[in-house]
């Protein structure tokens, strides 16, 4: 287990009106973005507590720490703020896929990009 000590109270946060804050996580090797989840208060401790990204499920109502199904957890290297204080940077120790679907990140569909000239 390693224990987070943070720098600021969960309460010193911009919260969502759903009293959480969004959280973009990242591999703190190669700044590869894996996903967007959100935290609130109590997956916040909990993440500081173990260490491991634990997120608040907004679709099950419930705290997920990342891995204790599929077993891809995520270990805290870094938890950083933005300027505003209403977004989580995580850096962390990927281990397996980040995404449900079994990609390694959240973001493998391309939605756009320069149109070819011609």
């Amino acid at each position: 287990m390693n224990i987070l000590k943070s720098e600021m109270k969960f309460e010193d946060f911009k919260l969502n009106s759903d009293g959480m804050i969004p959280v973009v996580t990242q591999d703190y090797e190669n700044n590869e973005v894996l996903m967007v989840a959100y935290m609130n208060k109590e997956s916040y401790e909990k993440t500081l507590e173990t260490g491991k990204m634990t997120y608040w499920s907004r679709s099950r109502n419930e705290l997920w720490t990342k891995g204790d199904t599929s077993g891809h957890v995520q270990y805290v290297k870094s938890l950083r703020i933005d300027c505003d204080n209403d977004t989580i940077l995580a850096k962390v120790e990927q281990i397996g896929a980040a995404c449900h679907t079994g990609n390694r990140s959240c973001f493998y569909r391309e939605l756009a990009a320069p149109a070819d000239k011609e």
